[in-house]
């Protein structure tokens, strides 16, 4: 069984697919028209990341869980430091540097009350 696509429910669909193409690699999905309301994106392996705009959550569940997070993996540590420059330098608010957590090294955001790992291997 393949997972086939996540949807994220954001504050302005817009907005989070400049984000996600512009800071994570994300493609608009071929033949998808963006709107205000949902948008489909392609991700660099192909995977699919739909963005749906808060106001359809109608039982008014539209706070992630604490401990609900999405993780992009990078191929190394450089790659992270790039990646993290590349969101301070667009302004993207970030409460930390990359640093190594557990066997990993990365760091972590909010982007839009969504909680965002960037990580890699950790070299021992």
């Amino acid at each position: 069984m393949t997972l086939n696509h996540l949807n994220l429910t954001v504050n302005d669909v817009s907005d989070a697919v400049h984000f996600f193409q512009t800071y994570l690699g994300f493609k608009m999905a071929d033949g998808h028209q963006p709107n205000d309301a949902l948008s489909v994106l392609n991700g660099p392996d192909g995977f699919l990341l739909v963005l749906m705009h808060n106001r359809f959550n109608e039982n008014g569940n539209s706070a992630y869980p604490d401990s609900f997070h999405i993780g992009f993996y990078l191929p190394d540590q450089a790659t992270v430091h790039r990646t993290w420059q590349q969101l301070h330098d667009g302004g993207i608010a970030l409460s930390e540097t990359p640093r190594r957590i557990r066997k990993t090294f990365g760091f972590y955001f909010r982007y839009d009350n969504i909680l965002i790992e960037i990580t890699t291997a950790s070299k021992e």
